[in-house]
């Protein structure tokens, strides 16, 4: 893959966030979940404790442990500064400032990048990216993709949205 490091910006979302952000139920936690565009969420770290089934897969995951969690650390003042700087765009609910954003953020990704190395060893974290996904049509209960087609529609193309919605659907029920 030609995705370089430097063009990343790694921002994490925990179990609680992904369970309100698609509004899972109990019984879709115990689904096999196929989680793509995860980035370093704790999602898939969240989810395994607990006993469920999810494979994330996210270009990102090519890279070390280390190497995200120095673009992390290179990405995250900025993350914060143009929050503070937009924060009248924001809803702050669940979440009430940006300092409280940075921390709930941060919570997720230490967990992912403690959970990486065993979870991708596992096979539980795999380096493959929308529209084309190398997996078995049904092999997955239910498909989610947090923020990739929303948050680069600017940057991703129109048939690249609609390639990637083809390809999520056919791979769960």
């Amino acid at each position: 893959m030609g995705l370089k490091l430097e063009q990343v910006v790694p921002w994490g979302r925990s179990l609680l966030e992904y369970t309100q952000m698609f509004d899972l139920t109990q019984t879709d936690l115990q689904l096999r979940i196929l989680d793509c565009g995860g980035g370093p969420a704790s999602f898939n770290a969240e989810m395994t404790r607990q006993g469920y089934s999810v494979l994330s897969c996210d270009p990102v995951y090519q890279f070390s442990r280390d190497e995200i969690q120095r673009r992390i650390e290179e990405t995250y003042p900025v993350i914060i500064q143009q929050v503070e700087v937009n924060q009248h765009c924001y809803v702050w609910r669940e979440i009430q400032s940006p300092e409280h954003l940075g921390q709930v953020r941060m919570a997720a990704m230490r967990q992912f990048l403690e959970d990486f190395p065993p979870g991708k060893h596992q096979g539980r974290y795999r380096t493959h990216a929308l529209p084309v996904l190398p997996f078995a049509t049904r092999q997955f209960d239910l498909a989610l993709c947090s923020h990739l087609l929303f948050t680069y529609s600017d940057h991703l193309s129109l048939d690249f949205h609609l390639d990637s919605i083809r390809e999520l659907l056919p791979s769960c029920h």
